[in-house]
């Protein structure tokens, strides 16, 4: 065949699908998903208890026929998987994440803790590297909202990214930091590093769970704190989902311009109580929160994803203070 056999939507044409395979770790374990893990228009491949298999390439997802496999062989296949990426999952390690070297990020579960029997969720990263225009060109944003984005690297803003899990945060993330000045220093710090960015300087952070007696682990916050020695041009926090939230705040108060992060929330206005729910777990009233929210971020950046599946930027807000509490207002 003139091109590798890939499962189409019908009345796709090929030439629109002719793009690179994804490279994935050359590992005998992942045969059985190997044709969906190479699809570069496959974001999430997920292996349910039962033995079932979806994969998602951008309208949700989707059930694929004709695969199936028993509770053992996924619980098997399972154990293999996050073995690639160098962690062990046993029944003394139930639930283990894993990023393998080519960026897929590998969550799995295993029964009883999965009700049904062990459960596998595969985030694949994209097949290539999407820069701010190639995110325009696929509709993320139209060319004025782009000229604001790209305004906001080259001011230095503080960016706050917020929306759903698989909306483009990070997808958004990168590409605005590809934009960063090649003479600057950038340092990421992520729970599993999924942040892929076109820069020259580009230091990644990766936090470690404890082994199973409890020691050895490194944390958000405190990757934050050690990366504020490593002299960063620009800070970035991959998602904040907890006390470092403290620490990213502190640090973009103190003259850290041009940082940025990304937060879970449904939609923009949902983000003070995120925020602020974050604050409680490092032990941020709602006041402080808000005081230290709105001096340090200058914008928020909303991604959803449609019923079309497309990706797009849907609001761009700013955070104030009204009566001690945090609130989001349009920016003018």
């Amino acid at each position: 065949m003139s091109e590798p056999f890939v499962v189409r939507p019908r009345g796709e044409s090929p030439v629109a699908s002719a793009r690179p395979n994804r490279r994935v770790p050359d590992h005998p374990a992942i045969a059985p998903l190997r044709a969906h893990l190479v699809d570069p228009d496959v974001t999430d491949v997920f292996v349910n208890g039962g033995g079932a298999l979806f994969v998602d390439r951008g309208r949700g997802a989707e059930p694929v026929a004709g695969w199936h496999a028993t509770p053992g062989e996924v619980r098997d296949l399972a154990v293999d998987l996050i073995g690639i990426g160098g962690r062990h999952l046993d029944d003394l390690a139930p639930l283990v994440d894993v990023r393998w070297d080519n960026g897929a990020r590998v969550h799995a579960v295993l029964a009883p803790v999965a009700v049904d029997g062990a459960v596998i969720s595969i985030r694949l990263p994209s097949a290539q590297r999407l820069s701010l225009d190639d995110l325009g060109r696929q509709g993320m944003f139209d060319a004025a909202t782009g000229a604001v984005l790209a305004g906001f690297v080259a001011d230095r803003e503080n960016v706050l990214v917020s929306g759903a899990t698989g909306a483009g945060k990070t997808t958004l993330l990168s590409a605005l930091l590809g934009l960063v000045p090649h003479d600057e220093r950038i340092v990421t710090i992520e729970d599993v590093a999924e942040l892929r960015i076109d820069h020259p300087h580009h230091v990644r952070l990766e936090s470690r769970q404890p082994n199973l007696e409890g020691a050895g682990g490194v944390g958000l916050a405190r990757l934050v704190r050690e990366a504020l020695r490593m002299r960063p041009d620009r800070l970035v926090v991959g998602e904040c989902r907890g006390e470092e939230v403290r620490e990213l705040l502190s640090a973009l108060n103190t003259g850290h311009d041009g940082g940025a992060g990304t937060v879970h929330a449904g939609g923009i206005d949902d983000v003070p109580a995120r925020l602020e729910a974050l604050g409680a777990l490092a032990g941020l009233d709602d006041r402080a929160l808000a005081r230290q929210v709105a001096s340090a971020v200058g914008a928020v950046v909303h991604v959803g994803r449609g019923v079309d599946g497309v990706r797009r930027v849907t609001r761009i807000a700013r955070p104030v203070v009204v009566g001690d509490r945090l609130e989001i207002r349009e920016r003018s």
